[in-house]
C-alpha cells in the first residue's frame, strides 16, 4: 500500500492479468501503463486483481508502516487498550486520519502483566509509538510503546499545564507539583526542540 516507485507518462507498469487499472494509467495492448509523472500505488480492494494507480508526488498519501515511528494523540484509554489518532509517520504530516490502539502488552516490554492502561495514558496525550501490525477495515494500526524511547511525550496536567518528565513512570505538573503515572518516553534530545 506504500509508495513503490516513481514513473514518467508511458512506463509499462504490469500485465492486466497481475493488476486492475486504476487512476492515472491507461491501458494499450493487455498491458497498463502510466498517464502522469508520479508514484506508482497498488491497493488489493477486496477484489481478486490489485488496483495498480500513479498519483503525483503531491498527492502521494504517506501511510503507516510496520516499524514506522508515529506521533498520535491519546483519544480514549479502558482497561485493555488506548485508543489514538496517528498525526505524523516519522515528521511529516498525515493528509488523512489513521487510528491506532496501543493495547496494555504492548505499553512496556517489562511487566507487561502489571501494566495499567489509565496510568500509562491520558486522553489528549501525544505519544511518539511504533506500528507493530497495519490496520483492520478500519485502518485501526496496532502500536506499541515498549521501547524506553517510546511513549508520552506531551502532558497536561489536570491544572492545564505541560508537565515535565521526572522519571520513566512519572510527570509533574510545573504549576501545582502535582505528580501523574505515564508511561514516559525517554525522548532524544533533538526531537526536544522540534
Amino acid at each position: 500500500m506504500s509508495p513503490m516507485k516513481l514513473c514518467v507518462p508511458g512506463d509499462r507498469l504490469c500485465s492486466t492479468e497481475d493488476c486492475m487499472p486504476g487512476t492515472g494509467v491507461y491501458l494499450r495492448h493487455g498491458y497498463i501503463y502510466s498517464s502522469l509523472a508520479g508514484y506508482v500505488l497498488r491497493k488489493n480492494e477486496g477484489e481478486e486483481l490489485p488496483v495498480i494507480s500513479v498519483v503525483r508526488e503531491t498527492e502521494a498519501q504517506l501511510l503507516p508502516d510496520v516499524g514506522a515511528i508515529v506521533t498520535c494523540k491519546v483519544t480514549s484509554i479502558n482497561p485493555r487498550f488506548a485508543k489514538v489518532h496517528i498525526l505524523y509517520v516519522g515528521s511529516t504530516p498525515l493528509k488523512d486520519r489513521f487510528r491506532g490502539t496501543i493495547r496494555k502488552e504492548d505499553v512496556r516490554a517489562t511487566e507487561k502483566d502489571r501494566v495499567e492502561t489509565y496510568k500509562s495514558f491520558r486522553p489528549g496525550d501525544i505519544v511518539l509509538a511504533k506500528v507493530i501490525s497495519l490496520g483492520d477495515v478500519q485502518s485501526n494500526y496496532l502500536l506499541t510503546t515498549a521501547e524506553n524511547e517510546l511513549g508520552v511525550v506531551v502532558a497536561h496536567s489536570e491544572a492545564g499545564a505541560q508537565m515535565v518528565p521526572i522519571s520513566w513512570c512519572e510527570m509533574q505538573c510545573p504549576r501545582t507539583h502535582a505528580k501523574e503515572f505515564r508511561k514516559v518516553a525517554r525522548v532524544q534530545p533533538e526531537y526536544l526542540q522540534a
